[in-house]
């Protein structure tokens, strides 16, 4: 797994990349705070080579909590900046610090 961050100079915006090496799966999708966690217009694209990749435009300067979503699965991102308790789910997110 892995995230990219490329920041913009003329928008106050970061392009994300998500990228989630899973050959076996079906869907891969993130969701976060950024989405309200809705799978909905956040799935990733396969690549030829099993990995799922997909870029957002996220807001500068901000942290979001986010996971990924592999058939039905939430799973947590490797390479995230840190991780924060979530009550609500009861368990911990990925963090991205933007």
């Amino acid at each position: 797994m892995g995230i990219t961050k490329q920041y913009l100079k003329s928008k106050p915006v970061c392009k994300v990349t998500f990228s989630v090496p899973a050959e076996d799966a079906k869907k891969v999708a993130v969701v976060g705070d950024f989405n309200n966690w809705s799978p909905k217009g956040s799935a990733l694209k396969k690549l030829k080579n099993g990995t799922f990749k997909g870029t957002f435009d996220l807001p500068k300067e901000q942290t979001f909590e986010f996971k990924y979503i592999v058939d039905g699965n939430f799973v947590n991102e490797a390479e995230a900046d840190r991780y924060q308790w979530n009550e609500f789910a009861g368990a911990e997110n990925s963090v991205l610090e933007l």
